[in-house]
């Protein structure tokens, strides 16, 4: 009696692994702009593997089916010269917890390819991006329907931060120089 009991109460303590479901996605070129490369997390029901991929490991189960419905969604824009797997650690653990995860390399302002990155046009193009992820991964994504529109967060690092101001209605200046004639305090 004493086995079964301490069997049932070890199996109840142990707690089930559960993965981060990896998926990879292209945005097809359209007027917004260059086709755009992504990766998805999502809520999996398996245990997790490692995934190699490239220079990391990530931990999740890749092309895992998605577990659960009317999902929140967090988008994940990177920093200057960043790739979209620079925060993997917070999209596997806010995917493990029952969210879907998107990220994409800017093009242009990612670690594989810099010509723009210096470009003024990425300040403009980083927010458009994303907004084209987001109508991907609400219409077109083989998730979509689990994924519930009215709740979408944003996670942004350096430029991404940028992105997400100006997503939520930031209206950016470009800063005066300094200038011995010119006041420092900004026009009325």
């Amino acid at each position: 009696m004493k086995t079964s009991i301490l069997a049932v109460l070890l199996c109840r303590s142990t707690a089930i692994a559960h993965a981060a479901g990896i998926k990879f996605a292209q945005i097809p070129a359209d007027a917004g702009g260059p086709a755009l490369k992504a990766i998805v997390w999502t809520p999996c029901a398996e245990p997790a593997q490692e995934v190699p991929i490239g220079p990391y490991v990530l931990k999740g189960r890749r092309d895992c089916p998605t577990a659960g419905e009317k999902l929140p969604l967090v988008v994940i824009s990177h920093g200057y010269g960043g790739p979209y797997l620079g925060h993997r650690d917070l999209a596997e653990t806010l995917a493990e917890a029952g969210f879907v995860v998107a990220a994409i390399n800017h093009p242009g302002d990612t670690f594989s390819d810099m010509t723009r990155a210096d470009d003024m046009s990425v300040f403009v193009e980083r927010p458009t991006d994303i907004k084209r992820l987001i109508d991907y991964i609400l219409s077109t994504a083989p998730d979509a329907a689990r994924i519930d529109p009215q709740r979408i967060g944003f996670f942004g690092f350096s430029r991404g931060g940028y992105t997400g101001l100006v997503l939520a209605g930031g209206n950016p200046r470009a800063l005066r120089r300094r200038h011995p004639n010119v006041s420092s305090a900004p026009p009325n």
